[in-house]
């Protein structure tokens, strides 16, 4: 069921990417966070299929302690990219609240510090967890959680970035909503960034809340309840990546606007192409000579 999910995913990110590539008329700071976005998802779903690839390569690995360097390697940067995720949505909200504070003066300086925030900061994390399960817990593919310390390496990281994206939110808020009752900005570019903000709370609140109780569910439960909530978990995880792209680029105006406006072009370039050509000869349909001259001519043709 994940790996459909995940698969889905993969498929949804890598075309939304593409199509944010492709055409220049997207490329924004704005849309270039997007990406990274997607890179970081992508990466995910990309690293769950090769640790699964490792991790039930042979039936021995159900039978044993023993797992593959790979497998360890694949959860390592699997992790890292489950970090990087939360890592770029709280540059999108940063972002967002910059934009409509208007307190972006060096757009390419603060990109800088948005790559090291976005991929930096959740390699320092990781390294800090890997770190404490070779020396603490060196077992099997390190899914293991007798020492429940070592996953809140991970966890406290997510949760400050979900918290701290909230309060973006609740200051996005309020400045919108103060500018639209003073009438500082055009009718346009306050939907627009309405829009933008609905899109990015939105993530922020289904991801962030999904985060936090799953991060709070105890360890110790009947196994129902188990397969009851890893299912659930499974299946909300394994399709945040489709939520993305659809949510940033699917039904996002502006990059429809710019696929239908270079389908149209498309279709009419078709179309002339198609037409076979009409030849006039030297008489109009009337008999009369023609009384227009073509703009083929030579640049010495005189015309009297």
């Amino acid at each position: 069921m994940y790996s459909a999910g995940y698969a889905v995913s993969l498929v949804s990110l890598s075309i939304a990417l593409t199509v944010l590539c492709v055409f220049r008329k997207l490329h924004c700071t704005r849309n270039f966070i997007h990406m990274q976005l997607f890179l970081s998802f992508i990466l995910r779903a990309l690293f769950i299929f090769i640790r699964d690839a490792a991790l039930h390569y042979s039936q021995e690995y159900y039978h044993c302690n023993s797992h593959p360097p790979g497998c360890k390697v694949a959860l390592f940067l699997s992790n890292y990219c489950i970090l990087a995720n939360y890592s770029w949505l709280l540059v999108e909200a940063h972002y967002l609240h910059s934009l409509i504070n208007l307190s972006l003066r060096s757009q390419k300086k603060r990109l800088h510090w948005y790559i090291l925030l976005g991929w930096g900061i959740p390699m320092l994390i990781i390294i800090s967890w890997s770190l404490a399960k070779y020396l603490h817990q060196n077992e099997g593919c390190w899914e293991t959680r007798d020492h429940g310390w070592i996953w809140w390496i991970l966890r406290v990281p997510v949760i400050i970035f979900i918290t701290v994206n909230m309060l973006f939110f609740l200051s996005i808020i309020r400045t919108l909503v103060g500018k639209l009752k003073a009438a500082d900005m055009h009718g346009n570019e306050i939907n627009h960034h309405r829009k933008l903000a609905k899109s990015t709370f939105l993530l922020v609140s289904l991801f962030g809340l999904q985060y936090v109780l799953f991060a709070f569910f105890p360890d110790r439960v009947s196994v129902l309840t188990f397969k009851i909530w890893n299912v659930i978990e499974l299946a909300l995880a394994s399709t945040q990546g489709f939520i993305v792209a659809l949510l940033y680029c699917f039904l996002n105006g502006e990059v429809q606007y710019e696929v239908q406006r270079r389908w149209r072009r498309w279709r009419l370039k078709q179309h002339f192409h198609g037409e076979p050509r009409v030849h006039h000869s030297s008489l109009s349909n009337s008999g009369l000579p023609l009384t227009q001259v073509s703009l083929l001519t030579r640049p010495n043709t005189q015309i009297t």
